[in-house]
């Protein structure tokens, strides 16, 4: 197998048996650009804000996907004082072709918990989880290609296809390019 790095960012990995390349990022790749995003405030309903801070991601191999959990502040008006929860999230991942990144989709919403929280801002906050999932991680972006990480595959008639999770990170896969 010979092995040629890219641009510092990734890892194009071609087998001599297939010549079909994939492109790596690493879990560390991954942490660093969504911590990027964070903290962030979000108001719900001019009664009280949450305070997401940056998640631990979990890379979920069996089913393709990520986890994220986030650390969480509740506070303001509606309060009288400020609470701690956690915020659990998982997600799958899509290549846009339009600027070389990788994003979430299909976001799952697991778990949205505050510790003491009464019973009516509690009922509150289940009913903005998903909107705050939306807002926080839907169409995140988790890695950007450059062009010379696709340099190779291009010129081979190739294109980013298939993302799988794996303990490391994501492979990228290749496929073809489709003929207009």
């Amino acid at each position: 197998m010979s092995r040629l790095a890219l641009g510092g960012m990734g890892l194009l990995v071609l087998t001599q048996a297939r010549a079909q390349p994939s492109y790596k990022v690493s879990a560390e790749q991954l942490e660093q650009a969504i911590a990027k995003r964070f903290p962030r405030r979000y108001p719900v309903a001019g009664l009280l804000n949450l305070d997401a801070q940056a998640p631990r991601l979990r890379f979920m191999t069996e089913q393709n996907r990520l986890g994220a959990e986030m650390a969480m502040q509740a506070a303001g008006q509606a309060l009288r004082r400020s609470y701690a929860g956690t915020f659990d999230v998982d997600f799958a991942l899509r290549y846009e072709a339009s600027d070389l990144t990788i994003r979430a989709s299909q976001l799952r919403v697991n778990a949205l918990r505050f510790d003491g929280l009464p019973p009516g801002p509690s009922q509150l906050l289940s009913a903005y989880g998903p909107a705050l999932a939306e807002q926080t991680l839907q169409d995140a972006v988790l890695h950007t290609l450059k062009p010379q990480d696709l340099a190779l595959p291009d010129g081979m008639g190739l294109q980013p296809d298939k993302i799988t999770v794996t303990a490391q990170g994501l492979v990228i896969g290749f496929v073809t390019k489709q003929q207009p």
